[in-house]
């Protein structure tokens, strides 16, 4: 009988102390998630193109050309060099955002299923993307995502992004729309990921990163419509 009440009071003891560590590591991942966010959301926030007008023609590219701090407006405002410069950059730091999650060792956790890092990697890149676009340094004026979506695509699901630039080079070859390229690229996206078989999730992530492009390029589709759109110069 008392062999027995002790073996209770230590499984009960035991069974505290289980709860305490894994609400322990449980707000350990709270923590490492909510600072996996907000850097991601920060380092999508570096106006590489905004810094490159001002460092190299001392302008505000929110002033020239299309008003945009994104690669495009860099092209043509500032020179090629500039533009692809900003414009890895710009990939750079989506393509990094996607892989915070490891690098703040969230994936060595126990408590992270492989679904729950996915997740936590797709929205670390939707973070990304809505720091390009709204950055905190110009007052929530920024680019319009094509070029960090890209990095984040890349880190997600290489091939479905591949195929997404090779229809922008061949849209934008053909029309020498930027504009254009980018829409037909980033709708053909959802539907390369369920080519490809990739998870549902992916999906979802790439009809959402498609909407926010699209939404960002209200003013291009007008234009293209108008036949007023800037062409690209060979």
């Amino acid at each position: 009988m008392q062999g027995t009440f002790v073996g209770t009071v230590l499984t009960v003891q035991n069974r505290l102390e289980f709860s305490r560590k894994g609400g322990a590591f449980l707000e350990m991942n709270i923590l490492k998630i909510i600072l996996i966010l907000l850097s991601a959301y920060l380092i999508g926030s570096l106006p590489f193109g905004y810094i490159a007008g001002k460092l190299i023609k001392r302008i505000d590219l929110r002033q020239e050309g299309s008003k945009n701090v994104g690669a495009t407006n860099v092209f043509r405002v500032v020179g090629v060099l500039p533009g692809m410069a900003v414009l890895l950059l710009d990939i750079s730091k989506g393509f990094l955002c996607v892989h915070l999650a490891g690098l703040f060792g969230l994936g060595g956790s126990t408590e992270v299923s492989p679904q729950g890092f996915n997740l936590v990697m797709i929205l670390a890149g939707l973070a990304a993307i809505a720091g390009h676009n709204w950055t905190i340094f110009l007052k929530f004026r920024g680019g319009k995502g094509v070029a960090t979506g890209c990095g984040v695509s890349l880190g997600l699901v290489p091939l479905p992004t591949l195929v997404s630039l090779a229809i922008f080079a061949v849209a934008t070859g053909l029309t020498r729309y930027v504009s254009l390229g980018s829409i037909f690229a980033v709708l053909a996206f959802p539907l390369n990921c369920l080519l490809f078989k990739e998870p549902l999730i992916l999906v979802f992530f790439g009809s959402i990163a498609a909407l926010v492009v699209l939404a960002r390029h209200q003013a291009n589709i007008k234009r293209l419509i108008a036949g007023t759109e800037n062409r690209i110069k060979w």
